[in-house]
């Protein structure tokens, strides 16, 4: 008998929904300013912490900066998510502490938040961002971000990139955790009021649907008990860039939703930030 297809979606809202399917999922963003006020305090404690750095004249182009200890073997540039609408860097300065204790800078830069900017346009300021920290910071880079993160990171590596081949040419890998790669989905829910995706702008601002850079390496990772939409993202774009000539990899994460999805970031042990460090 052939396979049964799969159900078509009726509620994008739910499909797109996550706090309402994590255990305990409310409590997180309490949780993740906690451990992140503690590390930044602790790095700054030690001289390793460089705060709100600028980048451009807008009040959220700013950007954090953690050194490790001696010198330093690169730059890891992690962008945060929140659907584009919410959370700044300081929420998650704890996920640097992997790559620190591998001997790698990183630097979390802050964005415009919707309805106040396009997404377009938040991809422009993330690549003012990488190209300052890039500036400001000499050696190997390496990006990850998480959700709207990943999809910010993703964008970095296609074709209309809107960053220069100096900058480029330094990005040896990019891991997008549970990224969004094809928004036009995003349309059918009602945080699209607050997104204004129309549909150029949808297809325009999909890493999916563009073409990756030469020589472009990602890994879409993403949580195996996350929701079926986000899975189906995560390998969506390493499908259609590796048939476009990119080194892809896809990992699902056993016992990983999308909120602890990222907790590996912070253990210098962990299988991402191996993933993250490679090439």
């Amino acid at each position: 008998m052939p396979p049964t297809a799969n159900q078509a979606i009726t509620d994008w809202d739910d499909a797109y929904a996550n706090t309402a399917h994590i255990d305990g999922g409310a409590g997180y963003p309490a949780k993740w300013a906690e451990q992140a006020a503690g590390f930044r305090a602790a790095m700054t404690d030690a001289g390793r912490a460089e705060l709100d750095r600028p980048y451009g004249e807008a009040a959220r182009e700013r950007f954090d900066l953690f050194t490790p200890e001696g010198p330093a073997k690169g730059t890891v540039v992690f962008v945060h998510g929140g659907y584009w609408m919410a959370f700044e860097p300081s929420r998650w300065s704890h996920l640097a502490a992997g790559a620190l204790a591998r001997g790698w800078r990183v630097a979390m830069p802050g964005y415009t938040l919707c309805p106040d900017i396009r997404i377009a346009g938040i991809t422009r300021q993330i690549g003012r961002a990488v190209t300052a920290i890039a500036e400001a910071a000499p050696g190997p880079l390496r990006l990850t971000g998480h959700s709207a993160g990943g999809h910010l990171v993703s964008r970095m590596l296609c074709a209309d990139s809107p960053l220069a081949p100096a900058v480029r040419g330094r990005i040896g890998h990019v891991v997008s955790i549970s990224g969004l790669h094809d928004l036009r989905p995003l349309r059918n829910t009602r945080m699209n009021d607050t997104l204004r995706l129309d549909e150029a702008e949808a297809v325009a601002e999909s890493p999916a649907l563009s073409r990756p850079l030469p020589g472009a390496s990602i890994t879409c990772w993403v949580g195996a008990a996350e929701r079926p939409e986000f899975v189906r993202q995560n390998a969506l774009l390493a499908n259609v860039w590796r048939g476009l000539g990119a080194a892809t990899a896809v990992r699902e994460e056993a016992g990983r939703h999308h909120f602890n999805v990222i907790d590996d970031l912070t253990d210098p042990a962990s299988d991402l930030v191996a993933a993250l460090l490679a090439g």
